[in-house]
């Protein structure tokens, strides 16, 4: 970071905590030895979807650590994920917000992460702008937004259309996360129902049960806690088509 400039780049600074590592190791230990049972009663494909799937967050997790950073520049924001890289010029940019992250996530994640939101209400986490990373990442983001005061043709306050929009997202994406785990509590479900109907000699309906049956329970489950948590938005809110 130059001295009092807007110009910056946040990349990994501190490594993993070993807590997180260890954990990390023997969930996937775990993973490799149930899935050998499991393959003993069922196809073998399941095998080799759990290995992918472990080699797949592995490589996501090196790639976040060592690929990913957050450039900020007179022109605007960098995000460069994983993956994937975008970049918002300052006019684009309605607010960025440390917040606290998703209940769950213990130590084994930041507590503290930094989302930048557009004028449209969406949200995206900027890399490593977080308590990991950072002592203070509030007062890091404080301090960016007062040095990019200047670039912005905009004020940083708060716009009432944008905080609506935002609400309603941020509903949204609640009532979706709690339906995927609802999906994945009866995918395990199914498992179970599965596994069983193999050991006493019943035909087995995978498709049905580990696929159909999901995926059902996801799109039911997502539309009702949308619809329910969407109602209870403020009344100012709730009632806007």
């Amino acid at each position: 970071m130059d001295d009092g400039g807007v110009e910056r780049e946040y990349r990994k600074r501190r490594k993993l905590p070993r807590t997180y590592l260890l954990l990390l190791s023997v969930v996937m230990l775990n993973a490799l030895i149930q899935s050998g049972r499991v393959s003993e009663g069922m196809h073998g494909w399941t095998s080799a979807v759990i290995a992918l799937l472990m080699v797949t967050t592995v490589v996501r997790i090196v790639l976040e650590q060592y690929r990913a950073y957050t450039r900020v520049t007179a022109a605007g924001i960098t995000a460069q994920g994983p993956v994937r890289s975008r970049t918002w010029a300052w006019h684009e940019v309605y607010d960025i917000r440390v917040q606290p992250a998703p209940r769950g996530s213990g130590r084994m994640a930041p507590q503290w992460i930094t989302y930048l939101y557009d004028l449209e209400g969406r949200r995206f986490q900027l890399p490593h702008l977080n308590d990991w990373q950072m002592d203070d990442p509030y007062a890091e983001v404080s301090e960016l937004c007062l040095a990019a005061a200047p670039y912005r043709s905009l004020t940083w306050e708060r716009r009432p259309e944008v905080e609506e929009r935002i609400l309603r997202r941020a509903a949204r994406r609640k009532a979706w996360t709690w339906a995927t785990y609802g999906a994945l509590v009866v995918f395990f479900a199914m498992l179970a129902v599965d596994l069983y109907r193999v050991v006493v000699g019943l035909p087995e309906h995978l498709l049905l049960l580990l696929v159909c049956v999901p995926l059902a329970s996801l799109v039911a489950l997502g539309a009702v806690l949308q619809w329910y948590w969407t109602t209870r938005l403020p009344p100012a809110l709730a009632q806007q088509p």
